[in-house]
């Protein structure tokens, strides 16, 4: 993994209103012990954000790697913000809490989070963990794209064969001719077979 990795942590203000509280000084310490981790590691800790509307903006900003949300009892709070602000820019999001109620994991895994991890912050534990999640994020991300790929060149093969059929119906070409001129067209016109396609049915449709 790269030593640069720009790495955003999402969590609460580390400031204790009362210092008599024993676990909101437990955590503030345990909060500062992952942030150290991550610089002892080698990684870039761009910025510390509370989970808020103004996340995604902040996000936009700042372009980060990866995003670490860092929450015990709000955590789905927490990640709840974290996906509505990489929604339209995934990225890969670990999970570190202490929290023993492990009932919300299946949600946080199918909303895109990379790795959950309940406790065991030592600093030498961190660096493998975010190695594996980038691995699976970026896995993930390729499944997708060949998914995608997939699906336009389904939609695109749709597109083109209803434009043959209409040229074959309309001209009385065969199906082979009728192929041959949407080709021709497309080359003539610098374009993708399929956008020469879509545009003659685009056409087609408002002569009727």
């Amino acid at each position: 993994m790269n030593e640069a990795l720009r790495i955003v942590v999402v969590a609460p203000d580390l400031a204790i209103a009362d210092q008599s509280d024993d676990y909101a000084v437990s955590q503030a310490e345990r909060s500062r012990s992952l942030r150290i981790g991550l610089l002892e590691n080698g990684f870039n800790l761009v910025a510390v954000l509370p989970a808020d509307v103004f996340l995604h903006e902040r996000l936009n900003q700042l372009q980060p790697d990866m995003i670490i949300v860092d929450a015990e009892s709000e955590a789905r709070d927490a990640l709840e913000h974290v996906v509505m602000a990489t929604r339209d820019a995934r990225r890969p999001i670990v999970m570190f809490t202490n929290d023993s109620d492990t009932s919300h994991v299946r949600d946080a895994v199918a909303a895109g989070v990379s790795a959950y991890i309940v406790a065991g912050l030592s600093s030498d534990r961190i660096r493998p963990i975010l190695d594996v999640a980038m691995a699976r994020f970026q896995h993930e991300q390729a499944l997708r794209q060949e998914l995608a790929a997939t699906k336009t060149e389904l939609q695109d093969r749709k597109v083109i064969d209803r434009a043959k059929g209409l040229l074959m119906q309309r001209q009385g070409l065969s199906e082979q001719l009728a192929y041959d001129k949407l080709r021709k067209a497309a080359m003539d016109k610098g374009l993708k077979l399929a956008e020469v396609a879509q545009r003659m049915l685009d056409v087609m449709d408002l002569l009727g």
